[in-house]
């Protein structure tokens, strides 16, 4: 069970950039994202309209301490994605796929990824998504554990085949 943090969540925005770009640039994330600069490029096209990803920080008691973001798998079934990720033609279209960190090292091994990860899945359910995976490097296991504690199980019929990430799912809670 996870600790009681108080998570909620706050859409990015431009007032964000400056402490994205300092928790992009922490070791412990560098470790799995690209080069901060790229990345929050990447974040402010999301904020602005140019991509359909919905960012957003992850605060706890009001304070932010990491960020999560979700996508549309359909978005990203087309020619440029798929001869590089082929097993997005293997998910629904109707799919979300998220993505998370915490931002700062003494954060971590806290229980406040699984706990955000939860609260993020219960937000995105009451909005209708059934289909949720999360894509984690399959080295990186302090994020594959804390995924599995929020309920994520990696699709048997994608291991070993989708590269570098490890697709796992959320079984719908209600269901499991």
């Amino acid at each position: 069970m996870t600790a009681d943090h108080q998570i909620s969540f706050a859409p990015v925005a431009s007032e964000h950039y400056a402490l994205l770009r300092t928790w992009l640039a922490k070791p412990h994330i560098q470790e799995w994202w690209g080069d901060p600069d790229t990345e929050l490029g990447y974040i402010r096209d999301m904020v602005e309209g140019r991509d359909s990803t919905r960012p957003f920080l992850i605060l706890s008691a009001g304070v932010p301490v990491g960020y999560i973001q979700y996508w549309f798998v359909g978005d990203h079934q087309n020619q440029d994605w798929l001869k590089d990720h082929p097993w997005l033609a293997e998910l629904p279209r109707d799919a979300i796929g998220v993505d998370l960190s915490i931002g700062e090292p003494d954060h971590i091994s806290r229980g406040l990824g699984s706990e955000a990860l939860i609260s993020f899945v219960a937000m995105l359910r009451s909005e209708g998504h059934q289909t949720i995976i999360i894509d984690p490097d399959p080295d990186n296991v302090r994020a594959v554990r804390a995924y599995a504690k929020a309920g994520f199980r990696p699709v048997p019929s994608l291991i070993g085949r989708s590269g570098d990430a490890l697709i796992m799912q959320q079984a719908n809670m209600e269901t499991a």
